[in-house]
C-alpha cells in the first residue's frame, strides 16, 4: 500500500519541486517552525514553573491551612478590641469534635534560638513539634531520625537539625548524629539531620513539643495550628469552620476577621493549578493557531506551485498518471514540508528550554526547574502536523486534478 514511499521517483520529484525556489520553500516552512517552537517553549516553561512550585511546597500536604492568633478588631461580650486571643492545646479536642473533615490537627510552637557548639554559634528558628509533622510535611532526612512518640512522652532533650545548621556548627569531617549542641543554653542531643526546603514553617531546629512546653513554660498555650483536610473536603470551608470554633472559645465576635490570621496552602495550590491550566490552554491555543497559519501558508505556496506545474501535470495525465497519483504526490510534498518544519521547531524548542533551564533553573533564586515537555506532547505535535499537512495538501491536490489534461497541455 505504501510502496510508493520507497519509490526513488517519488522523492526525486519531491526534491525537484522543492528546490526550484529554495527561498520560497524556506519561507513557507517558517510559520510551522514558529508554531511548534512556541508550543514546545511555552509548555516547557509552564512545566518548569510547576516543578519549581512542587519543590517548594511539594513536601506539604497540599490540603492544609495554618492558623494563629492575632488581635481583635471588635469589642464583644464585655471584652474590648485589641485583645490577643490565644490558641490552647485544650482547644484541639473541641475543634476535632465540632468540625468535620479534619484529617490532621497539629499544634506547634516556635521561637528564635541561639545555638552553640564549642566555639561555633549561630542564630536559627526552633520549633516544638510532634511526630505527626513528618506526615504533613515530609522531612527529607539525610541522617538519623525524626522525633518519635517516646521523645514526646518522656520530654527528651533531643533535636533534629537542618543541613544548614550542620554546615555552620560542624566541620566537614565531623558527624552530627549523637553529638550535643546548646540551644538557648540548654544541651540537646542531635538525633537527626534533614535537608532544608525552600518552604518550611518552623525553621531549622525541631525539638519535642512537650520539651518545648516545659522548657519555655508554655503551659497550655500554642503558637499556631496546622489543619489538614480529608480528601474531598473544601479547605476554605475548613478554615472558616475552625476559625469560628476558635472565636467562640475565645469570646471573639463572629465577624471579627482580624482576630485570627491564616495561610491557606490548599487555596494557594488551587490558584496555582488554575493558573497552570489557563497557561497550558493558552499555549495550546496560540501554538495550534500559529501552526494552522503556517500550514495554510504551505497550502498557498503549493497552490502557486501547482499553477506553475500545470503543463507538467497535464503531460503526466496524458501519459497515464491517475488523478490519485497526482494528488498523492502533492499531499506528500505538503506533509514533508510540515514535518520537516515541525522537527526543526521541536529541536529549536528543546534548545531554548535547555538555555532557559541553564539561565533560570539553578540556584536558590531559580524561577523554574527542569523546563521540559513530555514525549507524548512531541508525538501529539507530530500527529497534528501530519493531519494538518494532509488536509491542507488536499486543496492544491484537488486543484491539480480538476484541470483536464488537454487544457493543462495548452497552458503557457
Amino acid at each position: 500500500m505504501f510502496r510508493f514511499l520507497f519509490d526513488i521517483d517519488t522523492w526525486q520529484e519531491l526534491k525537484e519541486s522543492l528546490t526550484k525556489n529554495k527561498l520560497r520553500t524556506v519561507i513557507t516552512m517558517i510559520g510551522v517552525w514558529w508554531g511548534i517552537l512556541l508550543l514546545i517553549g511555552l509548555l516547557g516553561s509552564a512545566k518548569g514553573i510547576e516543578n519549581k512550585f512542587s519543590v517548594q511546597f511539594g513536601d506539604y500536604a497540599t490540603n492544609s491551612v495554618f492558623i494563629w492568633g492575632q488581635s481583635t478588631s471588635m469589642a464583644f461580650k464585655g471584652y474590648q478590641e485589641g485583645r490577643f486571643p490565644r490558641l490552647k492545646f485544650s482547644h484541639l479536642e473541641k475543634i476535632k469534635n465540632q468540625v468535620r473533615g479534619i484529617k490532621f490537627l497539629l499544634p506547634r510552637n516556635a521561637r528564635d534560638a541561639q545555638v552553640v557548639r564549642g566555639v561555633q554559634y549561630a542564630s536559627f528558628t526552633m520549633s516544638g513539634d510532634f511526630p505527626l509533622l513528618d506526615q504533613i510535611q515530609k522531612k527529607n532526612l539525610i541522617a538519623g531520625r525524626f522525633i518519635n512518640r517516646s521523645d514526646i512522652n518522656e520530654s527528651k532533650k533531643i533535636a533534629v537539625i537542618s543541613d544548614d545548621v550542620v554546615k555552620q556548627l560542624f566541620d566537614a569531617d565531623e558527624e552530627a548524629i549523637g553529638d550535643f549542641i546548646k540551644i538557648n543554653e540548654i544541651s540537646y542531643k542531635v538525633v537527626g539531620v534533614f535537608e532544608q526546603g525552600d518552604f518550611d514553617f518552623g525553621g531549622q531546629l525541631h525539638i519535642p513539643f512537650t520539651t518545648f512546653q516545659k522548657v519555655y513554660n508554655q503551659g497550655d498555650n500554642i503558637g499556631w495550628i496546622t489543619v489538614t483536610g480529608e480528601d474531598g473536603f473544601n479547605i476554605r470551608q475548613l478554615e472558616k469552620d475552625v476559625k469560628l470554633v476558635l472565636k467562640n472559645l475565645n469570646y471573639v465576635h463572629p465577624d471579627d476577621n482580624r482576630a485570627f490570621g491564616s495561610f491557606n496552602l490548599g487555596e494557594l495550590f488551587e490558584r496555582f493549578e488554575g493558573f497552570l491550566m489557563g497557561m497550558q490552554f493558552l499555549t495550546w491555543f496560540v501554538g495550534i493557531a500559529t501552526l494552522i497559519a503556517g500550514v495554510f501558508a504551505i497550502g498557498n505556496i503549493l497552490l502557486i506551485t501547482v499553477k506553475e506545474r500545470t503543463k507538467e501535470i497535464g503531460i503526466r495525465r496524458a501519459i497515464g498518471a491517475t488523478p490519485f497519483e497526482i494528488k498523492r504526490q502533492i499531499v506528500i510534498e505538503s506533509i514533508f514540508l510540515t514535518i520537516i518544519a515541525g522537527i526543526f521547531g521541536i529541536i529549536s524548542g528543546g534548545w531554548i528550554l535547555i538555555a532557559m533551564d541553564s539561565a533560570y533553573g539553578s540556584g536558590p533564586d531559580s524561577v523554574l526547574i527542569n523546563a521540559s515537555v513530555p514525549i507524548i506532547v512531541v508525538f501529539i505535535s507530530v500527529i497534528i502536523l501530519v493531519v494538518f499537512g494532509t488536509l491542507i495538501g488536499l486543496i492544491p491536490a484537488n486543484r491539480a486534478t480538476s484541470i483536464k489534461p488537454i487544457d493543462a497541455l495548452r497552458e503557457e
